[in-house]
């Protein structure tokens, strides 16, 4: 039964406006938005695609990979944040990420407060916001977050009305399949509803099993309505199987050896399910199991639990605590319009000083502007031997890295012969050199293979900082060797570190 509005609560009214600009404020400010290296590749890429009007089919980035087979599966989101970057540069950037991560708290807080009280349900986002905070970065998955709250919501709602899906969600998968491979998730959540709709108190519904089998398939049509047809559908798939994900950060597993928001999330949940008595569905069960089965395993996989729990857990809370069914959050017409126009003022206020203090790319674990400002467009021109941290930033800055994030377009066998490299192996390293004619090379100072550079003949250190090294070939053809610039009268720093590799290894 849907209980019809009483009254306005005005903690009700204003506590999601409140939380998303709250949220639009904090990533619109943090630094840690930029810091991954990926967002740069990401921009590179919906560059390439405004310049040639088409998405890719063949790497035109890699020094290592170029012309193999790859498509650019987040084109639509890549398209946006080049678009972004193109009209306020970094500031762009972050004014877009901050706009979806504000719209999904928004949404989340929306729809929980369908089940749940204004005050139960902002403790519940607390936790949420607390959780997604160190996921939230400028990348295509936050981009797609509230595609994901939209598309959980209104399964979650349809099946509290024991009703179909709703039709508006297959434009929802449409616009998902184009902007991130998550929406395979949406899609699989989709049969695992239905399930708990097919067989609701123990009696099996043809009605049920019609309705969202038939949604099933139109949601499949809707995700291959991309520009890579079938091969996008499968692609997630794809990447999963890749052995050496554990090797990337954002793939390897939690590490509760220090305090995790996901820890304390856990605890809390289980104190309130063994207090209040929460009885949860036995398929939302073994898919709350699953979904905290595959974040433990994958960090990358956390965002999911942030949005998509609390709406699988909102009803069977409301049960525990309040015996309420859906509520319903109408409000006035004029009531909305004063509420969005408050909004939309404090957004744009915030906006108007991100824009008058924009943000600039800045030297970091990921971007080593300074250590790329210092090569000459000579030697940029030549090939490069890098870190995979880097490769993102040389990508957007118009030279071809030897690797970058683009784990799907490396596969299993060369990014594990680079970490053989990395590791270092003296000799796997030296035939990279030989086989791609590695000229120069943008590693991090803490890199092993910084001190195999340091004692191999024929190279010398010619740029370094906290966050880079960079070394050249001593054999390089005398135009690149005399376009390489010499540090100043006032570089004394810079030739202290050029003096003492070893030293400034380790500083």
């Amino acid at each position: 039964m849907v209980i019809g509005a009483a009254g306005s609560n005005p903690l009700r009214d204003l506590a999601p406006i409140a939380i998303a600009v709250l949220v639009y404020s904090v990533v619109l400010f943090a630094p840690g938005i930029l810091a991954d290296g990926d967002t740069w590749s990401h921009i590179a890429i919906g560059q390439w695609i405004i310049q040639h009007h088409a998405v890719p089919w063949t790497d035109p980035f890699s020094l290592t990979h170029g012309g193999a087979l790859w498509g650019a599966h987040e084109w639509l989101a890549e398209l946006a944040m080049a678009v972004a970057y193109a009209v306020a540069g970094v500031s762009g950037v972050l004014i877009l990420t901050a706009c979806c991560a504000a719209l999904t708290a928004f949404l989340l807080a929306r729809h929980l407060q369908l089940w749940l009280t204004p005050l139960v349900a902002s403790a519940v986002l607390i936790f949420a916001l607390g959780y997604m905070a160190p996921c939230l970065l400028a990348r295509p998955h936050v981009l797609v977050l509230p595609l994901l709250e939209l598309w959980t919501a209104g399964l979650v709602m349809a099946r509290s009305h024991n009703r179909a899906p709703p039709l508006w969600l297959l434009p929802v998968m449409m616009l998902w399949a184009n902007l991130h491979g998550s929406f395979a998730f949406g899609l699989a959540l989709v049969p695992v509803l239905g399930l708990e709709a097919i067989f609701v108190e123990s009696t099996l519904s043809w009605r049920a099993a019609r309705a969202w089998g038939g949604f099933f398939v139109a949601a499949m049509a809707a995700a291959l309505l991309t520009p890579y047809g079938w091969h996008g559908l499968i692609f997630p798939l794809q990447l999963l199987s890749l052995s050496h994900l554990d090797q990337i950060s954002e793939w390897r597993g939690m590490d509760f050896t220090h305090p995790q928001p996901l820890e304390i999330a856990l605890l809390a949940l289980l104190y309130l399910c063994l207090s209040r008595g929460v009885r949860i569905p036995r398929v939302r069960l073994l898919l709350l199991l699953g979904l905290l089965h595959v974040a433990l395993r994958h960090q990358r996989h956390q965002m999911l639990l942030v949005v998509v729990v609390p709406l699988l857990l909102a009803e069977s809370l409301a049960r525990a605590l309040y015996q309420q069914s859906l509520r319903n959050l109408a409000e006035s017409r004029r009531a909305a319009i004063a509420k969005a126009l408050a909004s939309l003022t404090l957004v744009a206020g915030l906006t108007g000083i991100r824009l008058a203090h924009g943000a600039t790319t800045r030297d970091g674990p990921t971007s080593p502007v300074s250590a790329l400002a210092y090569i000459p467009p000579e030697l940029r021109a030549q090939p490069v031997f890098n870190d995979y941290a880097f490769g993102g930033l040389l990508m957007l800055d118009g030279i071809k890295p030897f690797i970058d994030g683009r784990s799907e377009l490396y596969g299993d066998d060369f990014v594990r012969s680079y970490l053989e490299m990395m590791h270092p192996d003296r000799a796997a390293l030296e035939q990279a050199f030989r086989r791609y004619e590695v000229t120069w090379t943008l590693l991090v100072p803490a890199s092993p293979a910084v001190a195999v550079l340091d004692m191999l003949p024929g190279w010398r250190r010619f740029y370094a900082d906290r966050f880079a090294v960079v070394y050249v070939r001593e054999d390089a053809g005398p135009e690149e060797q005399s376009a390489i610039p010499r540090p100043g009268r006032n570089a004394r720093k810079q030739q202290a570190l050029l003096s003492e590799p070893q030293k400034a290894v380790a500083r």
